[in-house]
């Protein structure tokens, strides 16, 4: 539990921008390619420690790099919230990145090298119980913080999303002085020929060096090269392939920007951020549920399920956005009007002649306004005015089932945790023989990570120039592959000592 505090704390580090996007986008003027790159650069971060992690991790061992990632989290958190310029803030959210990538790959092989055959399952899915742990308090921590900020004056108002990153110091602090509570691995001390610590940190498992199979004792050099040898062809297939489908389904989008697509459906800046919370806990139960299953129907079969609703609930979710109509009624417009003062209330006049007028797409929305403006050749300052409220009204124009959307987004997220969440880290885990297991977990994360950067940083583009049907149509297409992938290649690993999986998917 202290070693999966780390999956707590990058759980957190990723979904605390879901708060920060929009404010961050506003006090720097970012545009939709500027905002997905202070976005996603924490995975480009993520990157760099996955590629470091394993072969460090190997040579100074599984505790002193989470300790390194600890102090990584709580740099990252204080400078972020400091941060007096963009360029600033994504040099610390790359520092940030470092550790996340650090943490996500040699958390669950620790826990993984203590953990006995027929709890190994659930014992690694502790780190991803303190994923989703993390997530969750981002979003609870954002909501809160948001709400203290709105009762301050609004000139201090503009603060709250540097609270909302820097607040991750206190817990990263934490996680720095309790892993000197936890032994090094003892497989890891054996390989180096350290027995006598070995010996000991296995008495504090309740275990012996007998216990240790002797292939897992053994020292190996873990080349890249070996590791792209046709003898792990098979290995390197899964292990690749659960990589990219975890991140291409579209997870980390939805995590990162859930409220901007809940504000797609017409939700508040305040609604948007409650609703994430119900996301976050739909997350952590179901990852509880993964926990209590994966040892007993196994890997395999919560995929095929976890998949097969991800593609049902990313097809819905596809549908309702292409359903959506823009519609304003002259009692909006009306409203609009006597809301607005000056220039502004003059500019919210232009949609009079639109009032009752539906119209099948935002950009249709958009054109027919735009025809409008020319239309009524308004002053510069009235058209500047029109323009800066242009997003609002786009919003109270959407007419969208906003419940599907959200029902739809919480049986993913629930899919996702009994599924792709838990299995993908657990699996990678199990699948590499004992001598390539830094290396190959390493180049699997730095492939995860890279998958993941691209569909967040494309994310905004995507929504801007797509829009969310198309966006919502391709990650649900990737989902019915995931199922494919899974029932054609992917073998069952439950309850099985690691040296019979290398048996079976190492080809001799």
């Amino acid at each position: 539990m202290v070693v999966a505090l780390g999956g707590a704390l990058l759980g957190f580090d990723s979904a605390v921008v879901n708060g920060v996007v929009g404010p961050v986008r506003d006090t720097f003027g970012l545009t939709p390619a500027q905002v997905g790159w202070t976005t996603s650069c924490l995975i480009l971060g993520a990157m760099g420690g996955n590629a470091a992690a394993g072969p460090l991790a190997a040579r100074f061992g599984r505790r002193t790099i989470l300790l390194v990632a600890a102090l990584l989290f709580t740099v990252s958190a204080i400078w972020s919230g400091l941060s007096s310029g963009v360029n600033e803030l994504v040099i610390a959210r790359i520092i940030g990145g470092l550790g996340v990538g650090a943490a996500i790959l040699i958390a669950p092989i620790y826990i993984a090298e203590i953990a006995p055959p027929e709890r190994r399952g659930r014992l690694v899915s502790f780190n991803q119980l303190g994923i989703v742990v993390g997530i969750s308090a981002a979003f609870f921590s954002n909501y809160f913080i948001n709400r203290y900020f709105e009762s301050l004056p609004k000139e201090a108002q503009t603060d709250a999303w540097r609270w909302m990153l820097g607040i991750e110091a206190i817990p990263a602090l934490l996680y720095f002085l309790l892993l000197w509570t936890v032994p090094r691995s003892p497989r890891w001390l054996l390989a180096q020929g350290r027995r006598d610590e070995a010996t000991q940190a296995l008495a504090r498992f309740g275990s012996s060096i007998d216990d240790l199979p002797t292939e897992e004792t053994k020292a190996g050099s873990g080349a890249l090269s070996e590791f792209f040898s046709s003898r792990y062809s098979r290995i390197v297939v899964i292990a690749l392939g659960l990589a990219f489908f975890q991140q291409i389904t579209g997870i980390n989008a939805i995590f990162y920007y859930a409220s901007t697509i809940f504000e797609k459906t017409g939700a508040s800046v305040a609604s948007a951020l409650s609703q994430s919370i119900i996301i976050g806990l739909v997350n952590l139960v179901f990852t509880l549920v993964a926990m209590r299953f994966i040892d007993r129907i196994g890997r395999k079969p919560l995929l095929l399920i976890g998949s097969a609703g991800m593609a049902i609930a990313l097809l819905t979710t596809a549908n309702a956005f292409r359903a959506a109509e823009y519609r304003l009624d002259e009692t909006t417009i009306q409203k609009m009007i006597e809301d607005e003062r000056g220039a502004e209330a003059r500019g919210a006049r232009v949609y009079a002649p639109i009032a009752g007028e539906t119209f099948a797409s935002r950009d249709e929305f958009l054109n027919r306004v735009d025809a409008l403006v020319d239309a009524a050749a308004l002053p510069e300052a009235e058209a500047d005015a029109f323009d800066r409220g242009l997003s609002d009204v786009a919003k109270k124009a959407l007419v969208i089932d906003g419940l599907s959307v959200l029902l739809a987004i919480m049986l993913f997220i629930a899919s996702f945790a009994i599924s792709l969440g838990p299995v993908m880290w657990t699996m990678l885990s199990e699948v590499f023989p004992a001598h390539i297991r830094g290396t190959g977990i390493s180049i699997a994360g730095v492939f995860n990570s890279l998958v993941s950067w691209s569909v967040v940083q494309l994310f905004p583009w995507e929504l801007a120039n797509l829009g969310p049907a198309v966006t919502f149509l391709i990650f649900g297409l990737f989902a019915v592959v995931t199922f494919l992938f899974t029932l054609l290649f992917v073998p069952e690993t439950k309850g099985r000592s690691l040296e019979a999986l290398e048996a079976e998917l190492v080809r001799a």
